[in-house]
């Protein structure tokens, strides 16, 4: 177990990196997916998947399942309070949001042929939310791999696989 866990953090620490993005520095986590980048995306835009894949958004309110810069509403934490959102930014593979009036992560995919790495920007002042965006990205991963009648919005079956190895397959 002690060697698991050293493992999963030293992907983790292999993961991380401190960038200057266009909503500042910060601290990026990001994972190989063995999955089209065009799927991966679609996990990240579309309202209704958030509560399969992000631990700490248990349900969404909006006006249209799918993200763009300006779109607003409301996401229900894990600790039940419903806070307002809004997408500040979108572009071609990535996209960040305020939530309320802090602005929160940034969500990117980047395409590397067939595969790609997803990622996450965590603010400075947030960097142990790090430990979700990797749990996060885990769940992606396992969801984007998933077959078709697996993906689904709201069916969590293929990310409870993953709760017990949120570090996600050996070798990555």
């Amino acid at each position: 177990m002690v060697g698991r866990i050293a493992d999963g953090l030293g992907r983790l620490r292999d993961a991380l990196a401190i960038e200057d993005t266009p909503e500042g520095l910060r601290i990026v986590v990001t994972r190989r997916i063995d999955a089209p980048p065009e799927r991966v995306w679609e996990l990240l835009v579309d309202t209704r998947r958030w509560p399969d894949w992000g631990p700490s958004v248990l349900d969404v309110e909006t006006r249209s399942p799918r993200i763009e810069a300006g779109a607003s509403g409301r996401v229900r934490t894990f600790f039940g309070r419903w806070l307002p959102f809004t997408v500040t930014r979108v572009s071609e593979w990535s996209w960040a949001w305020r939530i309320g009036p802090v602005q929160a992560t940034g969500h990117r995919v980047v395409p590397q042929g067939d595969v790609c790495r997803a990622g996450f920007e965590v603010p400075l002042f947030a960097f142990p939310y790090v430990l979700v965006c990797w749990w996060a990205l885990a769940r992606i991963e396992v969801l984007a791999t998933a077959s078709s009648a697996d993906n689904r919005p709201g069916r969590s079956d293929a990310t409870d696989r993953s709760t017990d190895q949120a570090d996600g397959p050996k070798g990555r």
